[in-house]
């Protein structure tokens, strides 16, 4: 198939429709307006349906109710927006509900402003709502890499039956790149009948319940140990992460992600040319965080440099990762800033130039 010029928040519908979603509940909020508005012109055409809700909280609720009749159904807002569905995400977790949410970052705190953040690191991976649940999260670096992992994404939800999240920031919502879809895609996970779904049994089967209110402690309990094992199953088979650089010599290892470990590719570039050694590790599952991967390549450096969006959220599982045998430093911009391949460059050569640390790894 040939590709297309897209852009990222419209590949990012269409994907969704490629990966059999006929259903979208959600609300307006800028900087990813155009899934909405690519999926309120493309669903009508395959039998699908489209709903504007009447806010973030509605749509939240309304995914939970699709998702509970064994559809594929998506939403997509932006931090604000995220911010109001979670309640209803962790009322989705817990009734082990397959959704696909997509976040594309805003600055913030508070409205803060549309251009491109990493800041919501924190909400996605650590929960974001009340009570023990965890998404997959999965984070993209191109428009194509966003197209593929919305595909994947539907297949791993109905899996784990759980929700999963797509991050990414203002750049991948709003760039455009050339974008191939590939009508044989196979499913990345080997999926069975959706025997739970509320579908109406007229007497032929059991009546399924979704649910999450256990009022028997023991019960919540037993519940909670069963979702714990399946996040746990995540971390174990779900981590994808990037390497580069890595089979070479080096004396910084950058850990980024999403589009800012697009730049940092480029200033390693700029740095091999000037003599420089570095490389880098890019996690494209925030949760689960590949620790074990980011801990190997750290022990062949002499420092590790996390670069983000943000005031240093990622930063905390790379430190958690290293556990201490190698300094780990931060360098971010946030408000909408960009970093640039000359900041990371200029880091780097700042950092090699502390003299502690050649003492500490000589």
């Amino acid at each position: 198939m040939a590709k297309k010029l897209m852009k990222g928040s419209e590949a990012i519908g269409e994907a969704a429709i490629q990966a059999g979603c006929k259903l979208f509940f959600g609300y307006p909020i800028t900087p990813q307006n155009e899934i909405p508005e690519y999926m309120s012109h493309r669903l009508p055409q395959i039998g699908g349906t489209f709903v504007q809700a009447e806010s973030e909280v509605a749509a939240s609720n309304m995914i939970y109710g699709a998702a509970g009749s064994g559809e594929r159904v998506f939403t997509s807002s932006s931090s604000p927006g995220i911010s109001l569905m979670q309640e209803g995400i962790s009322y989705i977790a817990g009734s082990e509900l397959p959704v696909v949410l997509v976040n594309i970052m805003r600055a913030g705190p508070g409205l803060g402003g549309i251009l491109p953040s990493q800041a919501d690191y924190f909400q996605a991976t650590k929960g974001g709502g009340h009570g023990d649940y965890r998404l997959l999260v999965l984070a993209p670096w191109s428009v194509q890499e966003a197209a593929d992992l919305i595909q994947d994404a539907f297949d791993l939800a109905d899996f784990y039956r759980n929700p999963v999240m797509i991050l990414g920031d203002g750049l991948i919502g709003q760039m455009m790149e050339p974008v191939e879809f590939h009508p044989d895609r196979k499913p990345c996970k080997e999926l069975k009948p959706k025997e739970w779904a509320a579908t109406g049994c007229k007497g032929d089967r059991p009546t399924n319940i979704i649910n999450s209110l256990f009022l028997d402690p023991a019960a919540l309990e037993r519940h909670n140990h069963k979702l714990q094992a399946k996040y746990e199953a995540m971390a174990r088979d779900e981590i994808r992460c990037a390497e580069y650089g890595t089979e070479e010599p080096y004396d910084v290892l950058i850990v980024a992600y999403g589009t800012v470990a697009r730049v940092c590719v480029t200033a390693l570039e700029d740095l091999k040319e000037a003599g420089i050694r570095a490389a880098m590790v890019r996690p494209i599952t925030l949760f689960p965080f590949p620790y074990a991967q980011v801990r190997a390549a750290s022990e062949k450096a002499k420092a590790v440099l996390v670069v983000e969006l943000s005031c240093g959220q990622m930063v905390e599982d790379v430190r958690l990762a290293v556990e201490g045998t190698r300094p780990v430093h931060f360098y971010g911009r946030q408000g909408g800033m960009l970093v640039t391949p000359e900041e990371v460059v200029d880091e780097i050569r700042r950092l090699l130039t502390v003299p502690q640390l050649e003492a500490d790894h000589a």
